[in-house]
C-alpha cells in the first residue's frame, strides 16, 4: 500500500508540474501509455494521478476516452487574474495587520533570493526558469503567511497554481522588460511599510500585467480579423483589475 501511494504522489507531482510548465501543453491529450512507459509510473497510479489533477482543474476529460491538459483562454484569464487578485488581496491585508517581525524577515529574504536568481532559463530559447519560478513562488507565499485564514490561503495556492501555466506562457510574448524586480521591490516597500492599501494596489497592478501581455498579443494578431473580435478583446482588458 506505501509504495502505491508513493508511486501515485510521484506520478500526480511529474504530471503536475509538466502541466504547469506548459511541457503538456493546454488542450494537449494525454497519452497515459506514453507515460507509464517513459516515466515508470504503472498505469494505476498514472490514472489515479490524473483523476486527483482532474478534480483541481488541471486536466479535463476527453469524452470519457481519455484525458485532456485543461485548455486556456483570455476569458478565462481575465476571471483568474480577477478572483486571485480579490482573495490574494484579501491575504496580503490580513497578512499585514497580524505580521511580525519574523514575517517581515522572511519577505525581505524571499525578495532578496528572488532578485538574485535568473529569470530566463540557459540556452537560445526565452524560457522561464524553474528556479525563479521556485523563488517567486516562496515570495508571494512569503507575503501572505501571517493571513490567519487557512481557507483564504487555500485558495490563494490553488489560484496560484493555476495562474503559473499562463506565466510560463507569457515569457516569451512579452515585446518589452516588465521591470518585474521594480514591481517586487515596491510591493514589499508598501509592505514593511503596512500600507494595506498601497500593497493590495501594487499587488493587483503586478498580476494584471502578466494577463495583458496575452491580451495585447491577442489585439495584435486579430488587426484583420473582425471589428467585434478586437471590440471583444479591448472589453476583456478592461475588465482586469486596476
Amino acid at each position: 500500500m506505501t509504495r502505491k501511494i508513493s508511486l501515485t504522489q510521484r506520478a500526480y507531482d511529474q504530471l503536475r508540474d509538466d502541466l504547469l510548465t506548459c511541457r503538456l501543453a493546454p488542450g494537449e491529450r494525454i497519452n497515459i501509455k506514453e507515460i507509464t512507459e517513459n516515466l515508470g509510473f504503472s498505469l494505476g497510479a498514472v490514472r489515479e494521478a490524473l483523476a486527483r489533477l482532474t478534480s483541481e482543474g488541471f486536466v479535463t476529460t476527453d469524452d470519457m476516452r481519455g484525458f485532456r491538459a485543461a485548455p486556456i483562454s483570455i476569458a478565462d484569464l481575465v476571471d483568474l487574474m480577477a478572483v486571485r487578485a480579490d482573495i490574494e488581496g484579501q491575504c496580503l491585508r490580513r497578512s499585514i495587520a497580524k505580521g511580525e517581525l519574523e514575517w517581515e524577515s522572511a519577505i525581505v529574504s524571499a525578495a532578496h533570493r528572488l532578485n538574485g536568481t535568473p529569470m530566463y532559463a540557459p540556452g537560445p530559447d526565452r524560457r522561464l526558469n524553474d528556479s525563479y519560478a521556485a523563488a517567486h513562488a516562496a515570495f508571494h507565499e512569503a507575503l501572505v503567511a501571517a493571513c490567519d485564514s487557512p481557507w483564504l490561503q487555500r485558495l490563494r495556492t490553488w489560484l496560484y497554481s493555476q495562474s503559473e501555466r499562463y506565466r510560463y506562457l507569457t515569457i516569451p510574448l512579452a515585446r518589452v522588460e516588465r521591470g518585474v524586480t521594480q514591481e517586487h521591490e515596491a510591493l514589499v516597500a508598501a509592505v514593511l511599510a503596512r500600507d494595506a492599501d498601497a500593497a493590495v494596489a501594487l499587488l493587483s497592478a503586478h498580476l494584471t500585467a502578466t494577463a495583458q501581455i496575452l491580451i495585447d498579443r491577442e489585439i495584435a494578431s486579430a488587426e484583420d480579423a473582425p471589428a467585434h473580435q478586437r471590440a471583444g478583446l479591448r472589453a476583456l482588458s478592461s475588465m482586469l483589475p486596476n
